[in-house]
């Protein structure tokens, strides 16, 4: 029986039951960061809002998976603490798209995105997949014990595998 878990705006689950998918919707400028250990079946999904907590410390402290400093520090603790192991976890970035149109001045979506690759560089840990920018939102999904993301946008759909040695992309289910 497949256990569908929803990871919800400024929100973060992992799980090792190969019965989960862990599910979010809504990544418009907000990213959607997945981790996965293949060998472990263990996965992740932190679903972020915001580059940096130093904007507003007392949300940041009352819910870390808000920003993406420190939310993606609780992600990987949580998927390591769950058996994943850092020479085989995968990574895959979703969402980071300018939601609000050209005149997006904030440009949170690209902030996002620049906020993740800097706390990953820094952690030493490779980006593998990612599916990020342009303007629309996009629903994502992560099979437990299958390691495949589905990701939805608009009419569109596209699967990343992550549970094989090559983590082969297809373009269009």
């Amino acid at each position: 029986m497949i256990n569908v878990r929803s990871v919800g705006i400024s929100d973060c689950l992992v799980s090792s039951d190969p019965t989960a998918v862990l599910t979010t919707h809504a990544l418009g400028s907000c990213v959607g960061l997945i981790v996965y250990d293949a060998a472990a079946q263990v996965g992740g999904l932190l679903h972020y809002m915001l580059p940096d907590s130093g904007m507003d410390k007392t949300r940041a402290q009352q819910n870390p998976f808000m920003f993406a400093d420190t939310g993606i520090p609780l992600l990987f603790n949580a998927a390591y603490k769950a058996g994943a192991q850092k020479s085989r976890i995968q990574v895959t970035a979703l969402g980071g798209a300018q939601i609000l149109g050209m005149s997006d001045s904030f440009d949170i979506g690209k902030r996002n995105l620049m906020a993740m690759r800097k706390i990953l560089w820094k952690a030493g840990v490779m980006l593998h997949h990612e599916d990020v920018g342009g303007t629309a939102p996009r629903t994502a999904r992560l099979e437990i014990a299958t390691g495949r993301i589905l990701i939805s946008f608009g009419r569109e759909q596209r699967n990343i595998y992550l549970n094989n040695s090559e983590g082969r992309q297809s373009s269009a289910v």
